[in-house]
Parts: structure tokens; C-alpha cells; sequence
């Protein structure tokens, strides 16, 4: 319409061109929202609490677990299954995200996710067995898979880029009231009403954030994607029979029985044609070109410890405080919320150097080498522990996950155009839940097997001469006290081999992430230390 208006002039040159916009009207323009909305507070406040519940429940039943293990009927490692089946079923959906927001759009897609979300939260609460929750939880973690991705684009749409960085700090940190609030609230319903209203108390909250998404959500255009249909089938059976393997190995003696092999063969095909349909297809379910920046692939690989060492150890502490140590419920949510507020507090640090022109790549790996030494410390650990040195563990490790999060994520786009951030985002959420997913099976399977195995090497250190004893048989067969005598000692071997078993567990975390840190080394630094790009807290 530029060239309409000259020409209409009284003095127009028909070869005339159109005039350049000045630098600050042009400025101002760049710096619009990519949608206008008059009511961007609340919509800020509803889309933060749609988050919060999808974040909040990867970590408020933990300390409800041993409750759950009890009133369900499960075994200590089966109700594992309430946790990793809610990540997994999060991961596997999550690539589908953008193909399903520009087929549908994504005030719809939003919304259907949140109302999903209640549904199945309600469901889980009214689950009256394992095999029905896990599955409500497979349901709950589809849903919640495109709220995350979808918070943060509808926060970046609405927002000027000049406060990208900014409104994401805000975002970021508004998620990690999830993992304080997370085992604080969890403990409090589980100890004062029952376990299943750590799922209940999504329902007023979920009502509250769908009612003001409808009211004040605005409507984006569709944009038409094309999908990955078989790239998208090869990458969940993969990612699916792995989790079964780690889930049900322990269960049927690993490949001792034909369902492992089942397992191994459907994980190794799908897997290894998954890589040759991504490398061969016309429109793979993930640009290849990403898979080509360095940046990114270091990302992808640290982020998945990140991910194994936060939600393994959110998922082996309820146990081990309420098991072995005698906390309740609500003093286990207490000590574990240090954590949370670690992460918290130092979100903002993390930022503020970043901005500063430090190294990004020294505070990602000083960041990473705190979480290994707070590992090594709760490998110190005995059962004689105190609440100060739990929380002050606790403390130290959100400190550290609050130093790598946002500054990885510089580093991670800082080598990508600005057109693939989506992708790249969903990538580095997809190896994040991978990673928590595996984690909390291997340390749970790691300690299965470890208290077998401790049990035995002590049990066979209980002779006469250590027990001061001089017929340990006849010391069994001595009624009343006999038998209670006998359990009494093999219920204290049980405790020693437990606690050896989640020593043994904090000790392969350590290892894990001091093991990565030279990965660092191969990132290039970002160019420029302004804001940071969109935030990977996802699941």
C-alpha cells in the first residue's frame, strides 16, 4: 500500500521509491508482540498455573509413594511405575506437539490439554489399584506433554522480544515453585487427608486456570505441518519397550525370560531404524540440520543427566526418609524443599552473569560440578544422618541445577537460527524426560539389587563371636524372645543394606555428572550475552 500513497501525491515520481522507515520507527516495530492481548497479566497468572500443575505433579506424589505402595498393593520397585510412566508418556507425545498446534491451533490445543489434565488427575485419585493409575498416569502425562512447549510459545508470542529473556527468567522461575511447593504440599494432603488428594487438588486449581485460559487466550493462525508419521511410531515403540526393560527386567530376572529379549529386540529395530528413516525420509519427524550443531548435541546429552539426577533422586529420597530414617510424610516434604529453593534463588545469579559476558561455558560446568559434589555428599550419608545435613545437601544441589539450566540453554541456541528454536526446544525437553525416565528406573533396579546383595554379604558376618553369642541356633529356638531376637537383627541387616543400596546409587549420579563435564569443553560460547533464549524447564 506504500507505493499506492505516493503515487496519489500531488508531486509523485512513478520510478520514485518508497521511502525508508526511520531507524526508530523501524526499531519499534521489530519489537511488537507477535500477538497483541489487553489482559496479559492474567493471561500470564493462567498460563503459569496450567504449568505449575504439569511440573507439580513430577514431583508432589513422591513423597506419597510408600503410601501409595501400601494402599495399592505394589512392591517397592513397581511403584516406580506412578512416576516413570507419567515422564515417558510426556516424552513420547511431546514431538507431536507442534504438527497437533498447527493442525488444530494452539488455543484449542491448550485447552484440550488442561481439560485432559483434570480428567485424568481426578482419575488417578480415584484409582483403586496399580495397573489403573499407572495407566490415568499415562493419560495425565500426554496431557501435560503440550502444556509445557505451549506455555512457553503463547509467553514468547505475547510478549516484545526485547523481553524475551526476561518474561522466560519470570517463567522459569514461577515452574520452580513446583519442586519446593511440589514435597511441602504432597507431604501436608498425604499426612492430614489421604495420598489421593496430592491428585485431587488438581481439579480447583486446573477449573480455575481453564476458566481464565477460555476468557482471555487469544486465537493464533493455523500453520500447516507436515508429520512423521513413522519416524514418530519408530521413536515411542523405542522409547517404550526401553522403559519396560528397565520397569519390568527386575521382575522376570532380567534375560532369564523371553519378555526382556521381547523388549531388547523391539527397542534395538525400532531404534536403529528410527536413525536411518531420520537420515533417509524427505520431512523427518526432527530437522537433520540440528542434529549437525554441536551445541545442541552436547546440550541434549547433559540436560539427560540433569534430568536422571533430579528426578532419580526426588523419586529414591520419600523412601529412604520414611523407610529408613523414621520421618513422616510432611517433615520428608519439608527437608526435600531446600531443593527447590536452591534452583530458585539462583536462577536469577545465573542470569545476571550471563548478562555480565561471563563464560557461559564455566557457570554450566561450575554449576554441574556442584550438583556431583552434592552427590558425593549424600553418598557420605549413614543412617545416623541428621534434617541439617539433608537440607543443606538438598540446598547445595538446587543451587548447582540453578546455575546449568538457564545458562545451557544459552549455549545450546546459540548456534541455531532463530526458525528452529521450536524444534531444538522440543529435542531438549524430549532428552530431559528420556533421561528422568531411565534415571529413576536404574537407581530403583540398582537398588533392588544392591539390598539382595548387601543383605547376603552381611548376613554372612552374623556369626557367635559377632554377635557375642555362644549358639546362635539355640539363641532362635529361645520362645518368646528367640524369634523376636532373630528378626530384630535381620531387620537391622535390612536397613544397612538399604541405606549401602542408596549410597550406592548417589555414588552413580556423582560419577554421571562429573563424567559429562568435559563435554563443556566441546560447546562454543554464545556470541552475545543478552537474553537468553526460551528456557528448556519443561517435565
Amino acid at each position: 500500500m506504500a507505493s499506492t500513497s505516493i503515487q496519489d501525491g500531488p508531486a509523485a515520481d512513478k520510478n520514485a521509491k518508497p521511502a525508508a522507515a526511520p531507524p526508530q520507527a523501524a526499531a519499534a516495530d521489530a519489537d511488537r508482540p507477535h500477538i497483541e492481548t489487553p489482559n496479559r497479566g492474567i493471561l500470564f497468572f493462567a498460563i503459569m498455573a496450567a504449568a505449575l500443575l504439569q511440573i507439580l505433579d513430577t514431583t508432589i506424589a513422591n513423597v506419597a509413594l510408600p503410601h501409595m505402595q501400601a494402599s495399592l498393593g505394589a512392591t517397592s520397585d513397581s511403584i516406580s511405575w506412578v512416576l516413570t510412566s507419567y515422564i515417558v508418556a510426556s516424552a513420547i507425545a511431546l514431538p507431536t506437539t507442534g504438527w497437533l498446534s498447527g493442525r488444530i491451533g494452539t488455543r484449542p490445543l491448550l485447552l484440550i490439554s488442561v481439560t485432559a489434565f483434570i480428567v485424568f488427575s481426578a482419575l488417578c485419585g480415584l484409582s483403586v489399584s496399580l495397573t489403573e493409575i499407572v495407566l490415568f498416569r499415562l493419560g495425565q502425562g500426554v496431557a501435560g506433554a503440550f502444556i509445557m512447549p505451549l506455555s512457553q510459545s503463547v509467553m514468547l508470542d505475547v510478549t516484545r522480544p526485547s523481553q524475551h529473556g526476561t518474561a522466560m527468567m519470570i517463567w522459569a522461575m514461577g515452574i520452580m515453585a513446583g519442586p519446593i511447593a511440589g514435597p511441602i504440599l504432597g507431604g501436608y494432603l498425604t499426612e492430614n487427608f489421604d495420598w489421593r488428594w496430592v491428585f485431587f487438588v488438581n481439579v480447583p486449581v486446573g477449573l480455575l486456570a481453564l476458566t481464565l485460559l477460555v476468557i482471555h487466550l487469544p486465537h493464533w493462525d493455523k500453520v500447516k505441518v507436515r508429520f512423521d508419521r513413522v519416524g514418530f511410531v519408530l521413536i515411542a515403540v523405542a522409547i517404550g519397550a526401553l522403559q519396560l526393560l528397565l520397569d519390568r527386567g527386575e521382575q522376570v530376572d532380567w534375560f532369564a525370560s523371553g519378555e526382556s529379549w521381547l523388549y531388547l529386540a523391539l527397542m534395538l529395530s525400532c531404534g536403529w531404524a528410527a536413525v536411518a528413516h531420520l537420515a533417509l525420509a524427505r520431512d523427518p519427524l526432527f530437522d537433520r540440520g540440528l542434529f549437525r550443531d554441536r551445541n545442541l548435541n552436547v546440550a541434549l546429552v547433559i540436560i539427560m543427566v540433569v534430568g536422571l539426577c533430579l528426578f532419580a533422586t526426588l523419586a529414591l529420597l520419600p523412601p529412604l526418609l520414611q523407610t529408613l530414617l523414621g520421618y513422616s510424610v510432611l517433615e520428608t516434604g519439608m527437608v526435600m524443599s531446600p531443593r527447590g529453593i536452591g534452583v530458585l534463588l539462583c536462577m536469577p545469579v545465573s542470569q545476571f552473569l550471563v548478562r555480565k559476558g561471563v563464560d557461559t561455558r564455566l557457570i554450566v560446568g561450575g554449576g554441574f560440578a556442584v550438583v556431583g559434589i552434592s552427590m558425593f555428599e549424600m553418598a557420605n550419608w549413614s543412617l545416623e544422618v541428621d534434617a541439617r545435613h539433608i537440607i543443606l545437601t538438598g540446598l547445595l544441589q538446587g543451587v548447582g541445577i540453578g546455575l546449568t539450566f538457564l545458562p545451557l540453554n544459552t549455549l545450546a541456541f546459540a548456534t541455531l537460527p532463530a526458525k528452529v528454536r521450536a524444534t531444538a526446544s522440543s529435542l531438549l525437553n524430549l532428552s530431559r524426560s528420556i533421561g528422568s525416565s531411565i534415571g529413576i528406573s536404574v537407581v530403583v533396579t540398582l537398588l533392588a539389587r544392591s539390598v539382595q546383595i548387601n543383605h547376603m554379604e552381611l548376613a554372612e558376618k552374623i556369626t557367635p563371636e559377632t554377635l557375642g553369642s555362644a549358639n546362635l541356633g539355640a539363641l532362635s529356638r529361645i520362645e518368646p524372645m528367640g524369634p523376636a531376637a532373630m528378626q530384630m537383627i535381620d531387620g537391622m541387616i535390612n536397613r544397612q543394606a538399604a541405606m549401602i543400596g542408596y549410597i550406592n546409587d548417589f555414588w552413580l549420579m556423582g560419577v554421571a555428572c562429573f563424567a559429562t563435564l568435559p563435554l563443556i569443553m566441546l560447546i562454543r560460547p554464545a556470541k552475545k550475552a543478552g537474553d537468553a533464549p526460551p528456557a528448556d524447564m519443561g517435565h
